[in-house]
């Protein structure tokens, strides 16, 4: 007896997906160290938001940690790419400890611009997400004071500075670009004055992300990201999709969270993965659809990447 005929589906592929310059220069960072010093190499927060990225680490011998003071003094430590305090280094060079800046490259160009308002005598607005550790480390370049969180639009047409005609504002690099645009828009509005950064700060990675998004969404029933709840970018494409036009939109870890019952009625589905998401993750996904039905693969291109950052010189060394 012949096995019943797979129902036909069409697969959407996101380009570009996945990793972005500063988490392969994240994670490099961290074997690369391993290679250098030899296990354990000791990690501050999750290297990036990805728990299947962070276990491979793991089994190579990195150790992940909270804080500092949970690190011995005698084997190295890496901060991780969303950003540190400045307190953080502050506290390791007092130490005397070995420590590597992971820091991604766009996520410094924010704390500098930030810094350069602060020398100029501006107050500073952070566009952003309380609590996500690339906020807490943007803040945490100046004096308490210095910076003000605003997270929505409502808080933006709240917001009163000491003076309007020294304003500056910066963002963080993961945020849904149109939100981010409604934000910058209501302040400068506000504040006709307000200075803006010399380049957007919301990361190329990220903006191309959402512009692949966009572009399959209004053919997708079902548009599946593949991205860990702490990640900002995975969870904004989630809602990008949603707003562009996709039925339903779902975050998933890996092809292990996917519910079938959201493939009823389902003819096209979209796929895509957040920054710190590995691509075998992806094809996973597509394996698992693959083995369930007749699916066609179909890339949905935006733009090319070429974007690649140096690893710090004392690992290169």
């Amino acid at each position: 007896m012949n096995p019943p005929e797979k129902r036909p589906i069409s697969i959407l592929l996101a380009a570009p997906r996945g990793f972005c310059a500063g988490v392969d220069r994240a994670i490099q960072i961290v074997e690369q160290a391993i290679r250098k010093w030899g296990a354990p190499v000791y990690v501050r927060h999750e290297i990036v938001h990805n728990r299947h990225v962070v276990e491979r680490l793991e089994a190579l011998g990195a150790v992940f940690v909270e804080e500092l003071d949970e690190c011995p003094i005698d084997r190295p430590v890496i901060f991780s790419a969303h950003g540190v305090p400045k307190a953080v280094p502050a506290e390791a060079r007092a130490r005397e400890m070995i420590y590597v800046d992971a820091t991604c490259p766009l996520v410094s160009k924010v704390h500098v611009e930030a810094q350069r308002h602060f020398d100029a005598g501006r107050e500073i607005v952070l566009i952003g997400h309380a609590g996500h550790p690339e906020v807490i480390g943007t803040m945490g370049q100046l004096p308490e004071g210095a910076i003000t969180l605003l997270e929505t639009v409502a808080d933006a047409e709240a917001f009163a500075p000491r003076d309007p005609a020294k304003l500056s504002f910066v963002t963080q690099t993961t945020l849904s670009v149109d939100d981010t645009a409604e934000m910058v828009a209501v302040l400068q509005r506000r504040f006709p004055a307000i200075a803006a950064p010399h380049k957007e700060d919301i990361c190329y990675a990220t903006t191309n992300r959402q512009d692949a998004v966009k572009a399959m969404a209004e053919q997708s029933d079902l548009v599946l990201v593949i991205g860990s709840p702490k990640s900002s970018n995975s969870v904004r494409l989630v809602e990008v999709a949603k707003r562009a036009g996709a039925r339903d939109a779902r975050l998933v870890g890996s092809a292990a969270e996917v519910d079938w019952s959201w493939f009823e009625g389902v003819a096209s589905v979209g796929v895509t993965a957040g920054a710190s998401a590995p691509e075998d993750l992806v094809e996973g996904l597509i394996a698992a659809i693959a083995a369930r039905y007749a699916a066609r693969v179909e890339e949905v291109r935006v733009t090319k990447e070429d974007v690649t950052f140096k690893l710090p010189r004392v690992l290169a060394e």
